[in-house]
C-alpha cells in the first residue's frame, strides 16, 4: 500500500466512475483499476463492486475511506506546514536567547529585520535561558539559532560574535561607592557581593576579572538573571558586577565603570556547525551579522 494507491482511491470514492477519475488524475483506466486491485489485493477486501457499467464502495469501501481521507488531509496539512516554515518569506524561526538580551538587543533585531519587505512574513518563537541551558537545547536542536555567551570545548557549535557588551560596578544609591564614577576592581574588596551562580554564561567572565587582579570576593548570595542581581543591589543586600543593560536605569542604583581591569564582554549567534538551515533562518543569520557588524561591533578583534 502507497500513497499513489490511496489517493487513487479517494478520487474514485467520491466520484464511484473510473474512465472519469482516470482523467481527472491524468492516467489511463487500466493503471486506475490495477492500483485499486493491488490495494484490494493488499487489504484483502474488496472496495468497489460493480453497478452496471458504473461501481460503488462496498461497506468496507465506506468504512475504509473515512480513515484514508483523514489520514491524506492531515498529510497534506503537514505538507502545506512544512512548506511555509521552509519559505524563504514564511518561514518560522526558533531563537533562543540570555536574559540579558531580552528588553533590548532581541526587540532590536526582529525589528529592523521584519521591517526588510522580504521578511515581514516571517514568524518567531522565542525562548530564555541561560547560557549553559540554551547551547545545551541548541544541541537537541530544540531552536535554529541562538545569541549567548561563549561556551568552551562545544566543538560542534559555531560561535559567532555580535555585540559587545560592557560590563560595570552597580551599588545601591545609598552605597558609601554611590559617588565614584569608575573605579577599580580591587577597592571593593571589603564589599560583599551578589554573584551570578554557577548556570551563568557570566560566571567564568566576572571570576576571571576578579583572578586579574588577585581578589576573591566575598558572595552573600548567588542568582541567574540579571533583573534579580540588580533588585537585590537595589536593596542594598551587596553590589554586583553585570552587564551595562538598559534594564538597569529602571532600578535605584549607580552604575560605576570598572577601570580596572579592562573587559570587552561579546555576545556571540551560537548555531550547530554543518548543519542545514532554513531559507528563513539563514535569511535572518545573514542579516544579524551585517546589521550587528554596523551597530553593535566596536572593535574588530573579538577578546575572549
Amino acid at each position: 500500500m502507497n500513497l499513489k494507491q490511496l489517493h487513487y482511491f479517494r478520487e474514485l470514492a467520491h466520484s464511484e466512475h473510473l474512465t472519469n477519475t482516470a482523467n481527472k488524475l491524468s492516467i489511463s483506466q487500466p493503471t486506475l483499476s490495477y492500483a485499486i486491485a493491488e490495494l484490494e489485493k493488499y487489504l484483502g477486501v474488496y472496495l468497489f463492486e460493480k453497478q452496471g457499467r458504473n461501481i460503488r464502495l462496498t461497506k468496507y469501501g465506506h468504512f475504509f475511506l473515512e480513515y484514508v481521507e483523514r489520514s491524506l488531509a492531515e498529510l497534506e496539512r503537514g505538507e502545506k506546514k512544512l512548506r511555509e516554515l521552509t519559505s524563504p518569506s514564511h518561514g518560522v524561526i526558533d531563537l533562543a536567547f540570555i536574559y540579558t538580551l531580552g528588553p533590548y538587543f532581541i526587540p532590536e533585531l526582529i525589528k529592523n529585520f521584519s521591517e526588510q519587505g522580504a521578511y515581514k512574513n516571517i514568524s518567531f518563537s522565542f525562548y530564555q535561558g541561560t547560557t549553559k541551558n540554551i547551547i545545551q537545547n541548541l544541541k537537541e536542536n530544540m531552536y535554529d539559532i541562538a545569541f549567548c555567551s561563549m561556551k568552551y570545548n562545544e566543538p560542534d557549535i559555531e560561535f559567532t560574535p555580535v555585540a559587545e557588551q560592557g560590563l560595570v560596578l552597580i551599588v545601591a544609591e545609598n552605597h558609601p561607592l554611590a559617588n565614584r564614577e569608575s573605579i577599580d576592581l580591587e577597592e571593593t574588596a571589603s564589599y560583599p557581593y551578589v554573584y551570578f551562580n554557577q548556570n551563568s554564561g557570566l560566571r567564568p567572565i566576572v571570576d576571571e576579572l576578579f583572578h586579574k587582579v588577585n581578589l576573591t570576593p566575598e558572595i552573600i548570595c548567588e542568582v541567574e538573571e540579571d533583573n534579580a542581581m540588580a533588585g537585590l543591589v537595589a536593596s542594598n543586600y551587596g553590589i554586583a558586577v553585570i552587564p551595562n543593560i538598559g534594564a538597569l536605569s529602571h532600578f535605584p542604583v549607580k552604575v560605576i565603570n570598572i577601570k580596572k581591569p579592562v573587559y570587552h564582554r561579546f555576545i556571540y549567534m551560537a548555531a550547530r556547525k554543518n548543519d542545514y538551515l532554513s531559507p528563513a533562518t539563514s535569511a535572518f543569520r545573514s542579516f544579524v551579522i551585517s546589521y550587528c557588524q554596523k551597530h553593535y561591533l566596536k572593535t574588530k578583534n573579538k577578546v575572549e
